[in-house]
């Protein structure tokens, strides 16, 4: 004896696994497109590419500042006038005979 489907019941069947795999595509296309790390997004990274660029060579300008001072700085062969510059500037220390200036920085 054999049982009487409808046969729209077969027809979910058969179509079943076909749109779970389209879904599954259209996902991973979806996120491929838009998601955080898809084609929309390469524009914001170019971008902020080109601000990291720029804060890297300020900071590599600084450190190149900041190794000229401490080799001007060594105690074996220091810059005179580097040294009076930043004790007299730390320290607040003036000579009877000199004028201060204040420059607004």
């Amino acid at each position: 004896m054999t049982v009487n489907r409808p046969r729209s019941i077969g027809l979910i069947r058969r179509a079943a696994m076909p749109a779970l795999a389209l879904l599954v595509i259209g996902t991973f296309a979806g996120h491929a497109i838009a998601g955080p790390n898809g084609l929309f997004a390469w524009r914001g990274y170019a971008q902020q590419l080109e601000v990291r660029k720029s804060e890297l060579a300020a900071l590599q300008a600084e450190r190149a500042e900041l190794k000229h001072k401490s080799v001007l700085l060594d105690p074996r062969r220091a810059d005179p006038d580097l040294a009076d510059e930043m004790v007299r500037k730390d320290l607040g220390l003036v000579r009877a005979d000199e004028v201060v200036v204040p420059l607004d920085n």
